[in-house]
């Protein structure tokens, strides 16, 4: 009975990415207590206020605000959350700013596939791995990774050249699922927060305005009254304003990394595309 040679599995170059999510976990905790800090004591200090006390604790009472921005501190306890969201939102855009960009890497991913096509088509593997390593983003990544074992391939006698490149794409797709996750990673926070903070913004005019109203009953009537009640529906109203306006902006923000992810990922996949047919092609 001949002898049954076994199928060796090539390999991969691709290795993990170690990258941590201390920030993931940190971020909001801590934007939330400096929310709290900056209603309290920025905006709620004693000295933007004409009249108060120190009584209640962590939500001390205030009258007459002097400033438009301590108006804010009267809009209640949901205000530092929203502050909280507020900064937790710009941090992640921040993070995701830097990690996209990173991602991008240099020069115009066109131009960068087509050099490396033209160099492929030279039989010229290693001006190929050059451009790749001056690309130095996501799209560099996985062509080097597809390009390390289109290398492999040109020498291997031992596979079909249908077998070569179904290992070139299995290469390109293993470097992808190590890269995509990083580029998409966080963004969740973003239209999470995008969804919550104008629902947040409701609750906090809800229960301003629940306040509001629960003076004017304990008050005698008049037109002090009314006056009382249009300053507390005003000090609410600053609850929605601060909810619309964090959604806004991570709905903008959240939009923009997206279209940005989109543009990278549609570089991966044709740079796989770019190996797999050039292989095909040329070395049949």
């Amino acid at each position: 009975m001949a002898e049954t040679r076994p199928t060796v599995k090539p390999a991969t170059s691709v290795q993990a990415k170690k990258s941590s999510n201390i920030i993931s976990l940190l971020a909001p905790v801590i934007c939330l207590v400096v929310g709290y800090i900056i209603w309290r004591f920025v905006l709620g200090a004693g000295s933007n206020f004409g009249s108060g006390s120190e009584n209640g604790g962590f939500w001390p009472e205030r009258h007459d605000p002097k400033t438009a921005l301590s108006k804010m501190y009267l809009g209640g306890i949901i205000v530092p959350i929203l502050i909280g969201t507020f900064l937790t939102m710009i941090t992640f855009v921040i993070e995701r700013f830097l990690t996209i960009s990173k991602a991008t890497g240099t020069g115009n991913n066109a131009d960068f596939i087509r050099k490396v096509q033209y160099h492929l088509a030279n039989k010229n593997v290693d001006a190929a791995l050059q451009e790749c390593d001056k690309q130095k983003g996501s799209v560099g990544n996985v062509m080097k990774a597809g390009l390390h074992r289109y290398k492999d391939m040109i020498n291997n006698t031992e596979l079909s050249t249908e077998q070569k490149v179904m290992a070139i794409q299995k290469e390109v797709e293993e470097a992808t699922s190590l890269e995509l996750p990083m580029l998409e990673k966080n963004l969740v926070f973003l239209s999470t927060i995008a969804s919550i903070a104008t629902l947040l913004g409701l609750l906090g005019t809800v229960v301003g305005m629940i306040r509001a109203f629960s003076n004017l009953g304990a008050d005698s009537g008049g037109s002090g009254a009314a006056a009382q009640l249009s300053v507390g529906i005003s000090e609410a109203l600053y609850n929605t304003a601060l909810g619309i306006g964090t959604s806004a902006f991570a709905i903008i923000f959240y939009n923009i990394f997206t279209t940005k992810i989109d543009g990278i990922t549609y570089g991966i996949d044709e740079s796989g595309f770019t190996l797999t047919q050039t292989f095909a092609s040329l070395y049949k």
